[in-house]
């Protein structure tokens, strides 16, 4: 794994421009991503797996609206879920965040059983992109979260910057404290 930042040095692909406005791009999403983790959700935190910094959100369980027929609906959270989490993958580099991942989490309780594990799709939000979906956890208390990001197959700009994002990542959150309910 590369603890290293990828280069952003200009090249063909990006002059000294782009890189700084990507980099003030990243530096406005990681504002967004502390302010979903410290004073939105009910716990959160980041950390940093080889090319991305991935990070977590816990919340309560909430709504989310699905295109059905090419309508939108709004569809509450089944009877049964009662936490919702978000996981943010950002560059390493620049901290923008990376789209068209595969993302899956494990959730475990503190007696290290596997609680459940599931794919974690894009979630549109009006002031944070993240994965993210509803759980059914048995309550509240403290679970370890592993995150797993494969490494993506979309093609990369630039000879230069583009060698990144080419081995699958975990990221591990030990004893979460998870508070249960619906939104």
């Amino acid at each position: 794994m590369n603890e290293q930042n990828p280069p952003t040095a200009p090249s063909e692909e990006a002059d000294k421009t782009q890189l700084k406005l990507a980099k003030q791009e990243g530096s406005a999403y990681s504002r967004s991503v502390d302010h979903m983790a410290k004073k939105v959700a009910d716990s959160g935190a980041t950390q940093r797996c080889g090319d991305f910094v991935v990070g977590y959100a816990q919340e309560k369980a909430e709504g989310l609206y699905r295109l059905r027929d090419g309508k939108l609906e709004w569809e509450e959270p089944s009877e049964d879920e009662n936490c919702h989490f978000e996981v943010v993958v950002m560059d390493a580099a620049d901290h923008r965040f990376v789209p068209c991942l595969d993302v899956s989490l494990t959730v475990i309780d503190d007696a290290g059983n596997q609680v459940g594990s599931a794919e974690m799709p894009f979630l549109w939000h009006p002031g944070l992109y993240h994965y993210g979906r509803n759980w059914a956890l048995p309550g509240d208390g403290r679970y370890d979260l592993k995150i797993d990001i494969k490494a993506p197959g979309f093609p990369r700009h630039d000879k230069t910057n583009g060698r990144r994002y080419c081995e699958p990542v975990q990221a591990h959150f030990q004893g979460v404290a998870v508070k249960t309910g619906r939104s």
